[in-house]
């Protein structure tokens, strides 16, 4: 038996030691690793979800157990003789080895600016770094991450997560520069900006300051300005984990990584070195496909194998603050003649290039910003002639390419190099679902971007799929949905415990908390629902790029009265807050402090208004025109329709938002057929459409029914919302809900108008105890001193309004104005508001 010894127990020296068991079925080889960290190899992809509820052993990838393996945690490895062929470490063990694997990872690189060792200076790798980080940020206000690249962008969604308000300083021209083109860039900045993290671009730092307590406390940067910071994180690169290879004679590239052949062999023939240490043909990785890659090539070398490694895709997706990032093959265009095909939609916040060769015929490579779903099917086609019009595949109604669009030899999986031909193989040796092709592939089991695709396959090959909610309930909405109403579970504590596994995460926790609130369980902010929800369902108001939130109170039908009208005047006036009428006919108040919302509300209350939830995903609005009230071919009163309508199912939760309009003839003012359900007047009644919708892609509503009395009316709309808030997907709109009914439309008529599923009195009865119960949400928090004392900036400075807020003026009106980034600010403890 031979000796093997491996320096370094990351994710890539874990995968060796995986792939080399698989292949070593005759026991030739026994293993040891040796690892500095304090714990075996855990999933650094997924290192920021630490910060999401993850634990150390939900990121751990499992013990390295057998008889041919072992261990050593917490130990380094210090010494390399080449000649006796033995590796010594810091406990003062000597190992011999047949040969040796340097899977050593790279270091953050810290910029040597001057206070960049002061206490509260931090990098982002490891979970004792983030240890540190959680640490510092207990009592902070403020972080600066410096770097804006992939690490930079989840090191400021990691302080937001703790609460902290995160600014993020880059060098280059725009964010994310290695991945990214300037354009989406542009529009990834636009989008994290109004999630509240402020960017500096074309920025240096020059310094970090100290404090009174010694701690770093400001940021000097190369324009003049500064940022008054509670800690700072670095997170400007990487550099390669050479050391021990340079004490050892063994070559190296000229800035930094141990040179590697095509068999990933260094200039010692019994020494190998993978993953981000590795520096092949004048490149080092930084990402885990590549290392994966290389670690797949030694073990086979170390069985017999001929395998090579002649380079790396380096595509990857990513979601950074929740906003979809995706770059593949040649993003930035570089190859000669290379050519640019880019739609750039900034008012729906998504950017999609694709590069191609000279002759447009070939595709070489894209980015994807705001709305990623292409990529699955883009990716693999680099290199590949196209399968139609290059626009027409990343514009919203364009053509979408599925699976059987790609050729077999189509990389599926990036990360671990599996192609489509392997996965329709392994669905034909018996992998059914996408945990088996994950367990008998690889495919999807790193950074997770290919699994839509496997679905996709799998579907192909007609296998029904699963509809789970996510990793942590194997059932979907709908069920979770029944299985609430049938045993009145109240948390999502109870219901993750009794029927699903882990902690949860951002898709089924709001998911859940809009289960709970669509089926009576309490107010908004009782509880543990208040932690499930996103920060407009905290705050019962619309958080606005600036820090401050926007209070839209309800006015049913559009119908308001003059001393109404006056007492929105008076607030917006005693509050100076910026006001605008939006397209459902309300009155929209912005600039709005957390600590102002109470009062704003209480004057609003009192003057019998009521919170319009612009923020839930619930009704927003019944939009309606003049009717017979005024207008002179109205056939019926569309403006009492609407105001039943809106107060009738004012609050009701539901997968998506809701809106709703009703015309008073058939001219359509209040455009009816542009809502979830919309109403017209006809000359005998109303008739109701379904199904409609803005959005990326807008769809008009359908005729469900015609002719309807108001009562009729009423159930068939009490009917079609309760189905759909039971049986929708998470976040599903009307429109594709129907799309996806098995009958579509009939089938939906077939349930509402002529219940066929003899359903009907028990969802009007769930409606009408959703109109008996409703309360307003606004009303409640003033009346519940627990819930008032969440709404304000600092806890121990209630009073205090937010110094980094600013306004300017625009049209007589105040709009958000620059930062107010040289103030300085009290070291106290800022709430959840701020994320």
């Amino acid at each position: 038996m031979e000796e093997l010894v491996v320096i370094g127990n990351g994710m890539v020296g874990h995968r060796l030691v995986e792939a080399l068991r698989d292949r070593d079925t005759a026991g030739h080889w026994h293993i040891t690793v040796v690892g500095e960290e304090p714990r075996t190899a855990y999933d650094r992809v997924a290192l920021s979800t630490y910060f999401d509820g993850a634990t150390a052993q939900d990121l751990s990838l499992g013990e390295l157990r057998g008889p041919r393996v072992d261990v050593h945690v917490a130990e380094q490895a210090t010494t390399i003789d080449r000649a006796a062929r033995t590796v010594t470490t810091t406990s003062g063990r000597v190992l011999p080895y047949d040969r040796l694997v340097l899977a050593t990872g790279s270091t953050p690189f810290v910029p040597p600016v001057p206070g960049h060792d002061l206490p509260g200076c931090h990098v982002y790798r490891t979970i004792e770094d983030l240890d540190a980080i959680t640490a510092s940020a207990s009592g902070a206000r403020t972080g600066v991450v410096i770097g804006g690249g992939l690490l930079g962008l989840e090191a400021a969604n990691a302080l937001r997560l703790l609460g902290l308000q995160a600014h993020v300083v880059e060098l280059a021209p725009h964010l994310m520069p290695a991945q990214i083109d300037e354009g989406a860039g542009a529009l990834l900045r636009n989008l994290i900006t109004d999630l509240g993290v402020h960017v500096h671009t074309h920025t240096a730092s020059t310094a970090v300051e100290p404090g009174p307590d010694g701690r770093a406390a400001r940021l000097l940067l190369d324009n003049g300005d500064h940022l008054d910071t509670d800690l700072v994180v670095f997170s400007v690169g990487i550099r390669p984990r050479d050391d021990l290879a340079r004490t050892s004679d063994l070559k190296t590239g000229e800035r930094g990584g141990i040179v590697i052949d095509d068999t990933c062999t260094t200039s010692d023939a019994h020494i190998h070195a993978i993953g981000e240490a590795a520096h092949h043909r004048g490149t080092v990785y930084g990402l885990i496909a590549p290392g994966n890659a290389m670690a797949e090539v030694v073990a086979d070398r170390l069985v017999g194998g001929n395998a090579t490694f002649t380079g790396a895709d380096t595509s990857t997706k990513l979601k950074l603050l929740g906003v979809d990032v995706a770059s593949f093959g040649d993003a930035h265009g570089r190859t000669p003649g290379a050519l640019d095909v880019v739609v750039n939609d900034a008012a729906s916040g998504r950017y999609a290039k694709l590069v191609l060769s000279d002759d447009a015929t070939t595709l070489l490579g894209g980015v994807l910003v705001g709305d990623a779903s292409a990529y699955a099917t883009l990716r693999p086609l680099v290199g590949s002639p196209l399968p139609g019009d290059p626009l027409a595949l990343i514009t919203p109604d364009g053509e979408a390419l599925g699976a059987d669009a790609l050729p077999d030899t189509a990389q599926i999986c990036s990360c671990n190099a599996v192609t489509k031909g392997d996965i329709t193989h392994a669905i034909e040796c018996g992998s059914h679902d996408v945990a088996e092709l994950k367990s008998c592939t690889k495919a999807g089991t790193s950074c997770g971007s290919c699994v839509p695709m496997l679905k996709q396959i799998l579907t192909q090959a007609g296998i029904t799929q699963s509809k789970a909610l996510c990793e942590h309930f194997t059932q979907s909405r709908a069920e979770l949905l029944e299985i609430v109403r049938a045993t009145g579970t109240t948390t999502f504590s109870a219901l993750i415990d009794a029927h699903g596994t882990g902690h949860g995460c951002d898709i089924c926790k709001p998911a859940v908390a809009s289960i709970l609130a669509s089926l009576g369980g309490g107010h908004i902010l009782d509880g543990e629902t208040a932690t499930l929800q996103d920060t407009n369902d905290r705050y019962l108001a619309n958080l606005q790029r600036n820090g401050t939130y926007s209070v839209v109170p309800r006015i049913p039908g559009g119908e308001i009265t003059p001393d109404k009208l006056i007492v929105i005047g008076e607030v917006a006036r005693d509050f100076d807050l910026y006001t605008k009428i939006t397209g459902g006919q309300r009155i929209d108040l912005f600039g709005a402090r957390l600590e102002q919302l109470p009062t704003i509300w209480q004057r609003l209350v009192e003057a019998g208004f009521e919170s319009g939830h612009a923020y839930g995903k619930s009704l927003r609005t019944v939009k309606s025109c003049v009717g017979t009230t005024w207008c002179r071919y109205g056939v019926q009163d569309s403006v009492g329709l609407a105001i039943r309508l809106e107060e009738r199912y004012r609050g009701l939760r539901s997968p998506h938002k809701l809106k709703s309009a009703v015309s008073g003839c058939a001219r359509e003012c209040a455009e009816a057929r542009g809502k979830d359900f919309g109403i017209i007047a006809t000359d005998t009644g109303w008739n109701l459409y379904v199904g409609g919708n803005g959005g990326f892609t807008p769809r008009h509503a359908q005729l469900l029914a015609a002719d309807l009395d108001e009562d009729t009316l009423i159930r068939y709309i009490d009917r079609f919302l309760m189905f759909y808030i039971r049986t929708a997907d998470r976040l599903q709109r009307t429109a594709p809900w129907i799309e996806s009914l098995d009958g579509g439309l009939d089938h939906l008529r077939e349930v509402v108008v002529n219940d066929s599923l003899g359903i009907a009195h028990e969802l009007e009865t769930a409606m009408a105890r959703h109109v008996d119960t409703y309360t307003d949400e606004w009303a409640a928090v003033l009346n519940d001193p627990d819930k008032l004392a969440r709404f304000v900036s600092f806890a121990n400075a209630p009073t205090t309004p937010d110094p980094t807020i600013s306004f300017t003026t625009t049209r007589d009106q105040p709009v958000p104005g620059p930062l107010n980034l040289g103030m300085p600010t009290p070291r106290t403890h800022q709430q959840e508001s701020t994320r």
